[in-house]
């Protein structure tokens, strides 16, 4: 992979607030292309970093690199990318036009041209004259991204654009963050607290934990249905266990709560199931879990750590 083709990159990258590390010694590479799943939950830090990305907060430790220049060292390389950093603030009582004119003001043209390009891509050409307050949630998350548009940026990065969504409002933004990945070969870093949102739109992502990347790669391959984590429910466990102790392909054999986890090859579901029944077992649940999806949800049911006042900046 040649430095020409990572857009984004951090490398130890770090921020404390106070005596809490926000977040610490973060590498991240986002390659030309990718719709970049940033995935954690919350708290977990992502915010801090896409802050730290944009230059609105100055990194503790390491560096950001935005199309190989060091963003410290040459700020210009900034006007590139688009973001859209938790909720978009709006003037309520103007209309989505006059929204958009003033934030183009801000690039010095306004270019009524554009603003309409741009409002149709999202979705809301047909709406521009209405004034924002009439706008539903949904068509607010749109017309802010609307707003990270207006430059025609090559990086467009989102800090959970369907947080507080219905499920249509969820639909509608995925199928915008595709369009314009596919049809305006953006690239999207996308940040998320919701696995599903990032199976479903996101081709690279990585997991962020308490300010630690924990893992990072393609999504298919960290989403391999070759590594089935299946908790069973089961009666009675101890026979259970015998059982699944002498049946080939099953591993990592543990009691869990009031049941038994083990990794089960996905060919082998059905089978480790009917050896159970044939065996005297009575099984009231078997559950598939694809390993990454468990692995996430340990972490996002874990109590995070109370803040301390100072650190609410995070």
């Amino acid at each position: 992979m040649s430095d020409a083709e990572i857009i984004l990159q951090t490398t130890g990258l770090g921020k404390q607030f106070g005596k809490r590390h926000a977040v610490q010694n973060l590498d991240l590479s986002v390659r030309r292309g990718d719709i970049y799943g940033f995935l954690g939950p919350n708290g977990a830090g992502k915010s801090t970093t896409i802050r730290m990305i944009l230059s609105l907060i100055t990194p503790t430790t390491g560096s950001v690199r935005l199309f190989g220049r060091e963003v410290s060292a040459d700020r210009s390389v900034l006007a590139r990318v688009g973001g859209l950093v938790e909720r978009p603030d709006f003037y309520l009582y103007l209309s989505a036009m006059k929204n958009m004119e003033i934030v183009a003001a801000l690039y010095g043209r306004v270019d009524r041209r554009r603003i309409m390009e741009v409002l149709d891509i999202v979705g809301l050409a047909d709406r521009a004259r209405d004034r924002v307050k009439a706008y539903s949630h949904g068509m607010k998350q749109r017309l802010g991204i609307a707003q990270a548009l207006i430059a025609e940026p090559e990086l467009l990065i989102l800090d959970e654009p369907t947080n507080g969504l219905d499920p249509q409002g969820m639909k509608e933004v995925r199928e915008l963050i595709r369009r314009l990945n596919r049809d305006h070969g953006m690239t999207v870093f996308l940040s998320s607290h919701l696995l599903n949102e990032i199976e479903l739109v996101a081709t690279r992502m990585c997991i962020l934990h308490r300010g630690q990347l924990v893992v990072q790669g393609g999504v298919r391959e960290l989403l391999s249905h070759d590594r089935i984590t299946v908790r069973i429910q089961a009666e009675p466990r101890e026979r259970a266990m015998e059982l699944l102790r002498g049946i080939d392909g099953v591993e990592d054999l543990e009691t869990r709560d009031e049941g038994v986890s083990c990794n089960v090859p996905e060919s082998e579901l059905a089978r480790v199931n009917a050896a159970l029944v044939t065996g005297g077992v009575a099984v009231s649940s078997f559950a598939p879990r694809r390993s990454l999806e468990d692995y996430f949800l340990d972490i996002t049911e874990k109590p995070e750590e109370t803040e301390k006042p100072e650190d609410s900046a995070s």
